[in-house]
């Protein structure tokens, strides 16, 4: 598969110092201006490639959200950039991005705020058409609202009813539809079954799975339920305070993962198998992303870590001794099975 999106080396810093007097401090004597960032998303590369469901994990706080708002074009990255299908989209203006917009939609985490209270339901589906087709008729809009609405399993006689009269998983179903009515070709999809319970995040999973076969959707899938990536996901992304951890495939990732962190937050799914792996509990504090811990971000709650662990910055690389079927016994290359690990390429663990 060809690569839709590509993301190089993106960074992400929100300023946490205020104003220039709150920035003002004494120290030794000495007036001095101090600023301090939260460094949410740290040099991230990765590829979304055409047709797959690329989800990423790491628990709350890690970056997640942050880097789908990145790709999305709702953040601008500190650095790196962004490229959508072979053009650079993260230094567009916004008359530039709009033709990407039709391309590009979001679903969001809370179907209780994502949706305007003050709209009817076709009024919701009727506006993103309006703004990225404006050639269309009224009659064209409403038939191409019906279609979308059926396609989710919205009811027609929804249409004139306003977001309060719904549930929650009712209200995601429509957040899906004001997605696809525009006939993206990729779809950021941010924890969107984390507020529901837990037989209507099936109902909607499995609708955005057909949704994905039958529109030959791209997903960028953010969550943390790990259970819901072993069953949705093609490829993983694991991250762990703003960077990288592991990028491999889903069932690679499950049957046998690599970076100590990854292996933590697996051990942590419930199982109804005796041979379930022991729980690992990581000891430490996580750190804070004000003040990045040197060298790998892990090392602090790592039980492999060495003193390069502490000092040197591990790159995302390709599990030692991985071989292409058409090179040569015994050739690395750089696909598939990525960790950022000096344990793990030095085969410590």
């Amino acid at each position: 598969m060809s690569d839709l999106v590509e993301i190089h080396n993106i960074s992400k810093r929100f300023a946490i110092h205020g104003d220039l007097l709150d920035q003002l401090t004494f120290e030794d004597g000495r007036l001095r201006r101090k600023r301090e960032y939260v460094h949410a998303v740290n040099d991230v590369s990765l590829t979304v490639r055409k047709g797959e469901a690329l989800c990423v994990v790491g628990e709350s706080g890690c970056g997640k959200s942050t880097l789908a708002r990145l790709v999305i074009g709702l953040l601008r990255p500190s650095s790196g950039k962004v490229i959508y299908d072979g053009e650079r989209i993260d230094d567009m203006t916004g008359a530039e991005r709009k033709p990407y917009h039709r391309r590009m939609q979001m679903i969001f985490q809370n179907p209780y705020a994502s949706l305007n209270p003050r709209m009817t339901i076709t009024q919701t589906l009727e506006e993103p058409l309006r703004w990225h087709q404006p050639e269309l008729s009224r009659n064209e809009y409403m038939a191409k609202i019906a279609e979308v609405m059926a396609s989710v399993g919205i009811d027609a006689s929804w249409g004139s009813r306003y977001p309060h009269e719904f549930s929650g998983g009712q209200r995601q179903r429509i957040s899906i539809a004001r997605a696809l009515v525009v006939d993206p070709e990729f779809i950021v999809a941010d924890e969107p079954i984390s507020a529901l319970d837990v037989s209507i995040q099936a109902q909607v999973l499995n609708l955005m799975s057909s949704a994905q076969e039958e529109r030959s959707l791209t997903y960028l899938f953010i969550t943390h339920d790990l259970a819901v990536v072993e069953h949705f996901a093609s490829r993983v992304a694991v991250m762990y305070l703003g960077t990288l951890c592991e990028l491999a495939p889903a069932r690679a990732l499950f049957a046998s993962p690599q970076h100590p962190y990854t292996r933590a937050l697996l051990s942590a799914i419930p199982r109804l198998r005796d041979e379930r792996p022991a729980f690992i509990r990581l000891e430490g504090e996580v750190p804070t992303p004000v003040h990045l811990p040197s060298g790998c971000v892990f090392h602090q709650r790592c039980p492999y870590a060495n003193e390069r662990c502490r000092r040197e910055v591990p790159r995302l690389e390709a599990l030692p001794g991985q071989v292409s079927p058409d090179q040569p016994k015994g050739a690395r290359i750089s696909a598939e099975h990525l960790v950022a690990c000096h344990a793990v390429q030095e085969r410590r663990i």
